[in-house]
């Protein structure tokens, strides 16, 4: 026998001789009831602590609360309340000392208990199915879900195949994976004897289960009795199962917001398994209505949030302030607005114009002096028509040792420019291309020159006496004017692309 067991049978021996079982008059108090219960669902025990159940016999024999005489008095206490609907109204002098508030107490006391004997019935039967399943603890994590396949299967492992019940219980890939590793187990088969005590064992974890939902049943039909604000805010079934879980309405009141809302958290370490799915530090609070339905990434935020105002909403109802709920209505309304500010889309970002640059502005000088000093640095005229070239005329070097080194445009007329504004040289000003083609037909001739216009010798003539036809009137001037009107149709200074002016007039 090894040292565990010896330990359980002493203290259920020690157990015995005072006649008492969990939640008995005389047992743990309401207080110890909070501190001893988990975060909620079963109690996680460590590998190294557990009890090995394999050698003991009956389930009976460890797991005694559902035939205890506690249990049997508080769920006949229940039937007998649980068709009575009942008021504020009806209470008198403090609600402690209402026998209907110390049952609620009591039966929030046994929910705790209950979960510690199904945690305790489900080792049991692990440690027994093992002979027959090995591999099923491991692919069924949940403790109900793992008695009822239990119950289900029992020696015939091929009933997994094709099964209603189980598809019930189990998902179809759950069904599949534990269809496939019980063709391939190496478990022996289970006496009648064995079987017998598993369905034994199974039936009464069912059965405490199915007394637990009542339980939260009852309870949650009182809530409005009992903790109005926190129904409010929460809802009458999640209020029932924080302050069951909790120890009571007092326990709830002294516990803060940040344990508040762990209540219910299931806390589960299987190796060989991901944990990526599973939610940490998420009770009932966050598997509420009023927290599921905002994002997924405004969630955990919302529980914090809840928990906060149902601390201050059980301490109320602790104090049996604000029967009619006015203080839960007021905490809701305040959740509610926080969740619509949180939603609210960001305002629209307004452009604004850049910031004034840091650096001052230079200080501008002026006047005469200023004047002055740009003309003896800038550029005189003799270097700015040194520094020009003449277009399509080729240079002559101004000294023979330096090529390419001429005068540019010193002593030449015109500017090297394509389009040469015309500049007045007595007055300075420009003249307008209306005024400069007025200008350029004055000083066509036609029908020849005469000595007034072209201000030429008098003794000039037009006669030219030739060999062949002896005197002959010809124009001297006439290859001048040949060149100098082809000059201003296509080099004069008002010279324009006809063709692409004629192109432009079409495309119009």
């Amino acid at each position: 026998m090894s040292l565990a067991d010896e330990l359980l049978a002493d203290l259920e021996e020690a157990g015995e001789e005072d006649g008492l079982y969990p939640g008995e008059e005389g047992g743990e108090s309401d207080g110890e009831a909070g501190e001893r219960q988990t975060d909620g669902g079963l109690e996680d025990i460590p590998e190294e602590m557990e009890v090995d159940y394999s050698g003991t016999e009956s389930v009976t024999s460890i797991a005694k609360l559902r035939h205890s005489k506690p249990f049997s008095e508080i769920m006949d206490k229940i039937g007998l309340y649980i068709g009575n609907q009942r008021k504020n109204s009806d209470v008198s002098g403090p609600v402690e000392a209402d026998p209907e508030y110390k049952l609620i107490v009591a039966a929030n006391n046994l929910t705790v208990e209950i979960d510690n004997e199904l945690n305790i019935i489900h080792k049991f039967v692990r440690d027994k199915y093992s002979k027959r399943f090995p591999e099923l603890e491991s692919l069924v994590p949940n403790a109900l879900d793992y008695i009822r396949t239990v119950k289900e299967l029992g020696n015939n492992l091929e009933k997994c195949k094709n099964n209603e019940t189980l598809q019930q219980i189990l998902t179809n890939a759950t069904i599949m994976v534990v269809s496939v590793t019980a063709s391939t187990t190496q478990g022996t088969m289970l006496s009648d004897d064995e079987l017998h005590r598993l369905e034994e064992a199974c039936d009464m974890a069912l059965e405490l289960n199915q007394s637990k939902h009542r339980i939260y049943e009852y309870v949650e039909s009182r809530m409005s009795f009992i903790a109005p604000n926190i129904s409010i805010i929460v809802g009458a079934s999640t209020a029932a199962k924080i302050m069951g879980v909790a120890g009571g309405l007092t326990n709830l009141a002294k516990m803060p917001a940040c344990n508040l809302m762990l209540l219910g958290a299931q806390r589960r370490t299987l190796s060989g398994f991901s944990s990526t799915s599973l939610l940490p530090h998420t009770g009932y609070i966050y598997h509420c209505d009023v927290v599921q339905t905002l994002s997924p990434d405004l969630r955990r935020k919302a529980a914090r949030l809840v928990a906060a105002k149902c601390t201050l909403a059980a301490r109320v109802d602790s104090f049996h302030e604000s029967i009619d709920g006015k203080v839960g209505y007021d905490l809701k309304e305040e959740i509610e607005r926080k969740f619509d500010k949180w939603q609210e889309p960001p305002p629209v970002k307004q452009v604004k114009p850049l910031p004034a640059p840091l650096d001052g502005l230079r200080k501008k000088r002026g006047g005469r002096r200023y004047r002055k000093m740009k003309e003896r640095l800038g550029l005189t005229e003799i270097r700015k028509h040194a520094n020009r070239m003449t277009f399509a005329e080729i240079e002559d070097d101004a000294y023979q040792e330096d090529l390419g080194f001429s005068l540019g445009q010193l002593g030449k007329s015109g500017s090297g420019r394509v389009r040469q504004a015309q500049v007045n040289d007595s007055t300075k000003a420009r003249i307008s291309k209306s005024l400069q083609r007025t200008l350029q037909k004055q000083s066509m001739t036609y029908g020849g020159k005469s000595t007034v216009r072209d201000r030429s010798s008098g003794t000039s003539s037009s006669v030219a006496f030739t060999p062949l036809q002896g005197l002959e009137i010809v124009n001297p001037q006439a290859a001048e004017k040949k060149v100098a009107e082809a000059n201003q149709k296509y080099f004069s200074n008002m010279a324009e692309f006809v063709k692409v002016k004629q192109e432009k007039d079409d495309k119009v």
